[in-house]
């Protein structure tokens, strides 16, 4: 067993910033639970943060990055009720980075794992899934045959939109950036798949709509294809920008939406998950997906904690097609 540690953005810029640095070991406070871990998300808030782009938290380096891990509670405060030492948990939006071989959670901010989800499922699929699910079912009602358009659906959370969605029965648009990228997202059941660097993908989706649009954007990518969403709605459409992969969203005329009589946010799930009762109907609805064998969640690179820099690397080139996940080093097979 290594010493425990934690990765630490030691200052705001680009991955090399991300620092091991040894860690005593939390004593738990009154009202939470050890967790020894055993995987843990990367998701791209964390860049977001590392990068020091506006977000709505921004905490001052030193720092410990990470929303998400998964593990066994190894030490619990006297105020806990209905958990155990050694239950498998997860979490996430906890007020803690995650980037650690051990972390100190608030009991309040628990998800137990059903018996038989793998770590690295959970580790890879939790955000996503949760993101998901707010999506597709807390922003507006969805009937079956709703038209919607998923940006970067080859990437983690666009995945599980693509088969979550289908499943809904919506008729299912997808964007990608290369043409693997797009067979893999019409693999997933996608109705229509446009590659966006060789195509026009608002023309596409009005050719495909025979002009009618489609009532729902989830663009993450931001600054690069927001307009482009606005531009692809039917009248009382939404875009909903849940991501900012290629930049922040800036300068936009809120007059374009009066027309159409648009819709536009910008949620974040750490709201969604704020209140428990409502973090654990979502997390029912995540487990079950992830429990279902037949979902396809690719999982890109499972690498050792201290690799967190490579991992942000590999992030942001936007070349990826599905999650990362960091294992403590002392986890990981020779």
């Amino acid at each position: 067993m290594h010493s425990p540690f934690a990765v630490f953005v030691s200052r705001i810029g680009a991955p090399d910033v991300l620092e091991p640095r040894a860690i005593v070991v939390p004593t738990p406070a009154v009202d939470e639970v050890v967790i020894e871990q055993t995987a843990v998300a990367v998701n791209f808030v964390d860049i977001y943060l590392r990068a020091g782009q506006p977000h709505s938290h921004n905490p001052d380096p030193p720092f410990i990055p990470g929303v998400s891990g998964v593990g066994h509670i190894v030490a619990m405060g006297p105020d806990v009720k209905d958990l155990a030492i050694g239950q498998k948990v997860t979490y996430t939006n906890a007020g803690v980075g995650t980037y650690s071989t051990h972390v100190a959670v608030r009991a309040i901010r628990i998800m137990v794992v059903p018996d038989g989800l793998d770590d690295i499922r959970v580790a890879a699929g939790l955000v996503r899934t949760l993101t998901a699910q707010y999506l597709l079912k807390q922003m507006r009602p969805l009937p079956s045959g709703t038209r919607v358009l998923v940006h970067a659906a080859a990437g983690g959370v666009g995945q599980v939109l693509v088969q979550w969605a289908k499943r809904m029965g919506l008729c299912v648009i997808g964007t990608a950036g290369s043409d693997e990228k797009t067979a893999l997202v019409k693999s997933l059941g996608a109705d229509h798949v446009i590659n966006y660097r060789t195509e026009d993908f608002v023309k596409e989706v009005h050719a495909f709509t025979e002009g009618k649009g489609v009532s729902v954007v989830f663009d993450s990518v931001g600054k690069d294809t927001f307009e482009g969403s606005v531009d692809c709605l039917e009248p009382r459409g939404l875009v909903v920008n849940y991501g900012t992969a290629s930049g922040q969203v800036e300068n936009f005329a809120l007059q374009r939406l009066h027309a159409k009589s648009l819709w536009v946010c910008r949620p974040t799930l750490k709201t969604y998950t704020g209140e428990r009762a409502n973090m654990l109907i979502m997390a029912k609805d995540a487990f079950e997906l992830l429990q279902d064998p037949s979902i396809r969640l690719d999982i890109e690179a499972v690498l050792p904690l201290s690799q967190a820099a490579t991992a942000h690397e590999m992030l942001e080139s936007r070349l990826t097609k599905g999650a990362i996940v960091l294992v403590p080093d002392d986890l990981m097979e020779p």
